[in-house]
């Protein structure tokens, strides 16, 4: 696995939040994929993306069994993880409206890595 800087850390292990609009990916839409940063398990498609305003990469999708969901230590959201190596990518929101798929994963720019569709 390749070293995290202390940001990366915090949020993928210590399951913190980075800032919102501070991350590369809020405002990003090439083709690709994203990839967890921690294990490079494949996680969301650029189809997937949308811009949902909130201030984070958001998704309405993920890759089939790519990704995790628990109950928050808050106990009231739904967190998302990586499903190969637990790391903490965000949480999940259902009911929001944004796309026909009625789904919203919130996810941490630092928790993820864009890889570009091949030519």
């Amino acid at each position: 696995m390749p070293t995290l800087t202390p940001q990366e850390y915090a949020v993928i292990v210590e399951k913190a939040t980075e800032a919102p609009f501070s991350g590369e990916y809020n405002d990003f839409y090439k083709e690709g994929i994203y990839v967890c940063k921690q294990c490079g398990n494949e996680l969301y498609t650029s189809e997937a993306k949308f811009k949902s305003g909130c201030g984070w990469p958001s998704f309405d999708d993920e890759i089939a069994g790519a990704i995790k969901h628990q109950v928050d230590a808050d106990g009231r959201r739904t967190e998302i993880i990586c499903a190969n190596c637990g790391g903490h990518l965000g949480h999940i929101f259902i009911g929001e409206g944004y796309t026909d798929k009625n789904t919203r994963h919130c996810v941490n720019s630092v928790s993820i890595k864009f890889i570009p569709k091949s030519k």
